[in-house]
């Protein structure tokens, strides 16, 4: 047990260390950079569908916890992206509100998810589904925390295509939040199980998800597949996810 205690607290330390010694270098939140981080081409010079999903630290000190994901779908021969975040400001489904590869307040934003023509295209539809059609998506439905919040939403869409054998960052906390009511189950892939105590605590075992223990939304775990720690706070340490 102490043991287990030191590998969730430590990294959260070490994250918060980080952040009060170095800060997150944005300045006021309300005046930073939301540019494009040049990680997409110009739509109109780019005729394939494409399928992104990016993830950049929230703002300020919940940035030593957590990342905000957010989706970026474009048809074949689109002449624009559309991108997809969840927010708690307004309605929450927000379409286009910012560049499709915009750093988050300032934060860089990093690809967890890259996918590129027929493969992308074939997707797209199951994907603009799951937003058309999310529960969650009235004014006040937004939770930061265990969820729904962003994360949620960008876990139910990955849910929607098993195929892509996706998973989010330990550190997109509410991605275990149990948007469609199910506590207990197979993992999306259909490589593992999962348990969920309503997004507060749970296990999940696969293949592809690997083993992932949350406590309070901090999770702990390791990749096999793509060899990798999973550490609360501090992010995944090994080969990166994006595909």
């Amino acid at each position: 047990m102490l043991v287990f205690l030191v590998l969730i607290f430590a990294p959260l330390a070490a994250s918060a260390a980080r952040y009060l010694w170095l800060g997150d270098g944005r300045g006021n939140w309300q005046t930073a950079d939301r540019s494009s981080a040049g990680l997409l081409p110009a739509a109109a010079t780019h005729p394939d569908a494409v399928v992104r999903v990016f993830a950049a630290r929230t703002v300020r000190w919940r940035s030593i916890f957590a990342v905000h994901t957010w989706i970026v779908v474009k048809e074949k021969g689109a002449a624009t992206y559309s991108r997809y975040d969840y927010t708690a400001w307004g309605e929450p489904i927000r379409a286009n509100g910012f560049a499709p590869d915009g750093r988050w307040f300032g934060a860089m934003p990093e690809t967890i998810v890259a996918i590129d023509g027929d493969r992308a295209a074939a997707l797209i539809p199951k994907i603009r589904y799951v937003i058309e059609n999310y529960r969650f998506r009235a004014y006040g439905d937004y939770s930061a925390w265990p969820g729904p919040n962003s994360n949620t939403f960008v876990q139910a869409a990955l849910d929607a295509v098993p195929e892509l054998r996706a998973v989010l960052p330990p550190t997109a906390i509410g991605k275990d939040f149990p948007y469609d009511g199910h506590w207990i189950g197979l993992t999306p892939s259909g490589t593992g199980v999962f348990a969920s105590l309503g997004g507060y605590a749970g296990l999940t075992v696969g293949w592809v998800e690997g083993l992932e223990i949350n406590v309070f939304g901090a999770v702990l775990g390791f990749d096999i597949r793509r060899p990798a720690l999973k550490l609360p706070g501090l992010g995944r340490l090994g080969v990166p996810v994006g595909l």
